[in-house]
């Protein structure tokens, strides 16, 4: 039997010891059970915290300090003087003066009176300036008429500033005004410039240089 089961004789030892032991635990148990007492309740109190904020106390009132009284001066009592009897004017001798001794005068001699100059006699009155007598144009020749302006019609007055020399030349010619014809224009300024003589001004007899304005009309019925 153990050779078909192949258990070992210690384990089947064993085994047998510990039911042995479980068996002798139970008969040695008391038959008697202790009676199961319910367990107690527990009481428990809750105890509420109440965390309130602390409330700002109001902070005491400041009463304004009443003011201090002033203590009037008191007022100075004023004695009565007592009335001071007047002096009795006491009559006073007079003692008369020394009359002033007059000091005697210097002998002062008057001032010369002076003496009258004789009157300067008034310088001679300088020349009335002969007043200058200006220049003057002689009969010069006519500007020629441009053929071109003709057939066109253009017509016109020029005026001209000239600068005279003391010799009657010409030294100097502005267009003062135009005629509205640059053609008309230059050949009056050609004119003048290169064949005009001039009555020079004057001052004081002698010829000097002076300006003259000299106006050249271009009609077509001269």
């Amino acid at each position: 039997m153990f050779a078909r089961s192949r258990i070992s004789p210690a384990s089947l030892i064993g085994v047998t010891l510990a039911h042995a032991g479980l068996l002798g635990l139970l008969l040695l148990a008391p038959t008697t059970s202790e009676p199961i007492t319910p367990p107690r309740p527990l009481m428990m109190s809750l105890i509420e915290l109440r965390l309130e904020a602390p409330q700002p106390q109001p902070k005491p009132e400041t009463k304004p300090l009443p003011p201090k009284p002033v203590a009037k001066p008191l007022p100075t009592p004023v004695l009565a003087a007592k009335p001071t009897p007047a002096p009795m004017p006491q009559p006073v001798a007079e003692t008369p003066e020394p009359a002033p001794v007059p000091e005697p005068m210097p002998d002062v001699l008057p001032p010369p009176a002076p003496v009258a100059e004789a009157p300067k006699p008034a310088p001679p009155l300088p020349p009335a300036p002969t007043p200058p007598r200006p220049a003057d144009y002689l009969a010069n020749p006519k500007p020629p008429y441009p053929s071109l302006s003709r057939r066109l019609g253009e017509e016109g007055t020029v005026r001209l500033n000239i600068l005279v020399n003391p010799d009657g030349s010409v030294a100097r010619l502005e267009l003062l005004k135009s005629s509205g014809h640059p053609r008309l224009d230059r050949s009056a300024m050609e004119t003048v410039w290169s064949s005009w003589k001039f009555e020079p001004a004057r001052q004081g007899g002698r010829p000097v240089t002076a300006w003259v304005i000299v106006p050249i009309q271009f009609t077509l019925r001269s």
